[in-house]
């Protein structure tokens, strides 16, 4: 599958998705969402592919914001009928593990991208921020809802109300980050994230991860039943017979998903 504004890569198990704009920082606009959809379904449904990574070209930005030319020639309409909340959805809610290697600014609509993952590894000199308030609108991607489940209501607002940038340092103590470590070191600690993820059991992960989303928006008697839902699914799995054999029998786990 080509793309224009996107690099998709599939290599031992790890589908990677690059957003390859560096001149323009990585910038979102209306094509590379839709490319970015289209990326999501593919390594989605390529059952080879275990683990997501989604990245940035270059060494400055993950993704350092919205294409503001095309905010300004955006009309109401077009605004309610706006994809990117659907897509951050998908990908949010796609079958299996995504982690964010962010490599510098992730702000705006980047750092709504990354936030829609459920990892996020940060090179020490990433930048973090919505700063929609300075162009007189808000976070329209997922921000005004996902950052204050990450980090709580509270500092939520503090930094979409005054639109301050925070480095990774700041994203890790308040956890909007997972890890930083050192620019020359991401992508080996995003490959051993992923190497270490795809050890497990891949549909107990997929069952985790789905029990997490749904379960955090229901109330805890709603999400204890979920769990246990998903638990019986899962002693029902092949996987579940081999991890627990590969235990007792001191060896590693030949995992199926099934």
């Amino acid at each position: 599958m080509h793309f224009k504004n996107l690099l998709v890569e599939k290599k031992e198990g790890i589908g990677t998705i690059v957003i390859n704009r560096p001149d323009v920082r990585n910038a979102l606009n209306r094509e590379t969402w839709l490319e970015l959809r289209e990326a999501i379904k593919d390594v989605g449904g390529d059952n080879e592919v275990k683990v997501v990574v989604i990245t940035g070209a270059g060494d400055k930005a993950f993704v350092g914001g919205a294409d503001i030319k095309g905010l300004s020639e955006r009309t109401m309409f077009e605004t309610l009928e706006w994809e990117a909340v659907d897509i951050l959805s998908e990908l949010e809610n796609l079958k299996k593990p995504v982690i964010a290697a962010v490599n510098g600014f992730a702000l705006g609509g980047g750092c709504e991208l990354a936030m829609a993952c459920d990892i996020r590894i940060a090179v020490e000199n990433a930048k973090f921020g919505q700063p929609e308030v300075g162009l007189g609108i808000i976070p329209g991607a997922g921000g005004t809802q996902r950052l204050p489940r990450l980090v709580g209501k509270g500092k939520a607002k503090e930094l979409i109300f005054t639109g301050d940038v925070i480095d990774a340092r700041e994203a890790e103590r308040i956890g909007l980050v997972n890890k930083v470590v050192s620019q020359d070191g991401l992508m080996d600690a995003v490959k051993d994230m992923a190497k270490k993820i795809m050890a497990k059991g891949p549909l107990s992960v997929r069952l985790a991860k789905e029990a997490i989303n749904a379960g955090t928006e229901m109330d805890m008697e709603k999400a204890f039943l979920l769990e246990k839902l998903a638990q019986t699914v899962i002693f029902s799995s092949g996987d579940r017979t081999e991890g627990i054999a590969a235990f007792l029998e001191k060896r590693k786990p030949a995992f199926k998903g099934e």
